[in-house]
């Protein structure tokens, strides 16, 4: 019974390389048939993964000049050559430094042409500090309750206080100019 197990177990070993090696062969043709197209996809994801490791660089180059040149510009904010390169390379920061620049100097001209922002946060806030700047009461999203407090507030100066009740009636107790709404509040009580 040992030699027929024997055999039995051989056989089946010879089967199992016949397969294996069938399956290699399958596999040389399948290679040989479609080689341009396999070293194609090869190269495909190769030039994918480098295209977007070299861009990613690029980027990271450009984030580190617009860095610097907004550096510069805190310390010397007169230097046009780092204003130039923070224009280039980061459009979204040199919109947001002249916002700043232009708000902390009081003046309207430079905020005008950064109204039509695509960024939606900042174009509300330069319309609602173009209107502040004008002397006027701003709508705005971000700052919505103390919009309301500057229109309350003119409209007491204006001496209607029914209108300036209502829109204080509209903060909230939780919001951070609640303290000053009460206080106008108590105005509009005479």
């Amino acid at each position: 019974m040992s030699l027929k197990d024997d055999v039995k177990y051989v056989k089946e070993e010879l089967s199992s390389d016949e397969k294996l090696l069938e399956s290699a062969f399958r596999l040389e043709r399948f290679y040989k048939k479609n080689k341009i197209a396999i070293w194609a996809l090869v190269a495909v994801v190769i030039l994918g993964f480098g295209g977007k490791a070299a861009y990613g660089a690029y980027q990271e180059r450009q984030l580190a000049q617009a860095n610097e040149a907004l550096l510069k510009l805190e310390k010397n904010p007169a230097d046009k050559a780092a204003l130039e390169t923070l224009k280039s390379d980061n459009p979204k920061l040199y919109a947001l430094y002249t916002y700043a620049q232009a708000v902390q100097a009081g003046k309207v001209e430079p905020l005008k042409p950064l109204a039509a922002s695509k960024d939606p946060l900042l174009s509300d806030l330069v319309r609602y500090h173009e209107a502040v700047l004008q002397k006027r009461a701003g709508d705005s999203k971000y700052y919505h309750d103390l919009s309301l407090v500057e229109k309350a507030y003119l409209a007491l100066k204006a001496g209607k206080k029914e209108e300036a009740r209502s829109q204080l009636t509209l903060i909230s107790e939780a919001s951070p100019v609640a303290g000053i709404a009460r206080l106008l509040r108590h105005y509009t009580l005479q």
